[in-house]
């Protein structure tokens, strides 16, 4: 017996799809919707001994959801995914208690766990080149060693998200000085591109073994296929012990670099918001707490009463 009634599951199908279309949510971020909310109202059928339809969701109390939530915690997860979790259901409850007529207050007003967002970490600017140096000399086949020493540059030189690097296409190629990204959720953006960067995608170009079309993935494997992220992290990996660098050194690392790199050179935060595609400038503000971090390190070194 299904714990969860046609009619809710079919209102989860419908939300989902208004997510899909009116915000152009992406895939994964579907899947992870589908999954918190499935799970929250299986658990409510548990919890209330019944299945779950539309009218039990809309008597659903602060109890209960405390109840949810304190079964979260007992079962391991942490704040950060809880909070998560509770966004996906509010979203859920706000959307069908406008559909449905019925007054969300219990759900909506439940407050989010408080949680330090993690900062970012960047590698020092020095270790960024150098992470660019070492992975140029990882293979012994010269046009796989070109490939990746162009990815790891665009990481690096346009704060792009290894996603955003892959889904280039041999359409896009000659690189131009503006490149058009479409980032999470479909969102487009303009990127500037340094020279260094569009020579190192020509001099990868010019190395490829393989024919494409203007509609293939620019980057490819090794048999012709298109690349994968997983085979930059393995030579990422690989780069970052011969560098003794710490394990966070990762491909989405050389995004967190460009963005504090440029922050410290005096880069506008307004500016690298757009740069990086964040939707919220809270996001982008996480850089300005490393930054802060730097300033601090280098008056405790410089000023003479710490001596």
């Amino acid at each position: 017996m299904s714990l969860i009634s046609p009619a809710v599951a079919q209102a989860l199908d419908s939300w989902l799809s208004t997510q899909r279309i009116v915000q152009n949510i992406a895939v994964n971020t579907e899947k992870a919707y589908r999954r918190d909310v499935t799970e929250f109202l299986t658990f409510m059928a548990a919890h209330k001994g019944a299945t779950q339809g539309l009218q039990s969701l809309s008597r659903i109390t602060t109890t209960d959801m405390r109840s949810w939530m304190a079964c979260c915690r007992n079962s391991g997860t942490g704040s950060r995914s809880l909070a998560r979790k509770l966004s996906s259901v509010k979203n859920f409850y706000g959307w069908l208690a406008e559909r449905e007529d019925f007054d969300p207050t219990h759900v909506l007003s439940v407050r989010s766990p408080r949680f330090e967002r993690k900062l970012p970490r960047p590698l020092a600017e020095d270790a960024a080149c150098s992470m660019i140096d070492v992975v140029s000399r990882q293979s012994e086949t010269a046009w796989i060693n070109a490939r990746d020493t162009a990815i790891v540059t665009m990481l690096y030189a346009c704060g792009l998200r290894i996603s955003e690097v892959l889904a280039i296409t041999r359409n896009d190629f000659p690189i131009p000085r503006v490149l058009n990204v479409r980032g999470k959720g479909g969102k487009e953006r303009h990127v500037p591109v340094l020279k260094i960067a569009r020579q190192a995608v020509e001099a990868y170009v010019q190395k490829c073994p393989f024919q494409l079309d203007l509609n293939d993935a620019l980057f490819r494997g090794v048999r012709g296929g298109p690349l994968s992220a997983r085979a930059i992290q393995k030579v990422m990996q690989q780069a970052r012990l011969q560098l003794g660098l710490p394990a966070s050194a990762t491909p989405h690392a050389m995004r967190h670099s460009f963005a504090t790199h440029l922050l410290t050179s005096g880069g506008d935060l307004r500016t690298i918001q757009e740069l990086l595609g964040h939707a919220s400038l809270s996001t982008t503000q996480t850089y300005t707490a490393i930054d802060t971090t730097h300033l601090k390190a280098v008056y405790d070194k410089a000023h003479p009463k710490s001596k």
